[in-house]
């Protein structure tokens, strides 16, 4: 299983998509500043996550979601959790 997924930055109110096989040993690298693109950013928060079965479907994904359209998608497919939010994305 390949896991896309969107983190929050609580420090600069930014995202953050990547894809891992291991959900919760990734958030905690990143968590832990393990992660260079994001050790300046923590604490994170997981708020959004798909599953695929291929490994290529969630590369394409990720790199979907990291465009303006898929982070339109993210916002819209978010919107009550932005609500009340300083989300600068």
């Amino acid at each position: 299983m390949q896991y896309v997924y969107v983190l929050l930055s609580k420090k600069d109110h930014d995202l953050y998509t990547g894809c891992t096989k291991d959900l919760k040993a990734r958030l905690k690298l990143h968590n832990a500043k393990k992660v260079d693109s994001t050790k300046k950013r923590t604490p994170l928060e997981l708020i959004y996550y798909e599953a695929y079965l291929n490994e290529t479907d969630a590369y394409l994904r990720e790199k979907y979601l990291k465009t303006r359209y898929g982070r339109n998608f993210l916002k819209t497919t978010l919107s009550n959790f932005f609500v009340g939010k300083n989300f600068l994305g």
